[in-house]
């Protein structure tokens, strides 16, 4: 690994470099084989690797209830994805972490802290952790779920 006094003069007395100049470690991790049985290399799951998917294929609807499914889960990052059928929704509740959501298909009421938004498909809004919130289904909707923890 390089330290500050293998940083060349001329990086340490650029103006335009970080202050004070901070050596940058890049870590190779493995690509991961998709046909090989070992998932220890894999941080995703439910999810093909190195195909092209169409992410609200990867959850149907089922009537009356809301279907999900968890591509990651960790103490830094949640990715669902949820597919909740006309009138169903997830009541009001906060959350550790933002909550980035995308719609993917149809149409859904989001409430933030009593403020409303409608949000159609290719739209996305962030709820902030710590702040109440739910959602509603108006009419059959899918939705890309990102929560960054701190």
């Amino acid at each position: 690994m390089t330290g500050f006094n293998d940083i060349p003069e001329e990086v340490k007395t650029d103006p335009a470099q970080t202050v004070p100049p901070a050596s940058i470690l890049l870590e190779q991790l493995p690509i991961p084989d998709p046909d090989l049985d070992d998932d220890s290399a894999k941080f995703l799951k439910n999810i093909d690797y190195g195909k092209v998917v169409n992410l609200a294929s990867l959850v149907d609807y089922l009537p009356g209830q809301v279907a999900s499914r968890t591509l990651t889960q960790n103490k830094a990052v949640g990715i669902t994805l949820f597919a909740i059928a006309a009138g169903e929704g997830i009541s009001a509740h906060k959350s550790t972490g933002d909550a980035f959501v995308t719609v993917l298909e149809g149409k859904c009421n989001i409430t933030i802290d009593e403020q409303k938004y409608v949000l159609t498909s290719g739209e996305s809004i962030v709820m902030p952790a710590g702040h109440p919130h739910a959602l509603q289904a108006p009419e059959n909707f899918k939705m890309l779920l990102v929560v960054v923890f701190k």
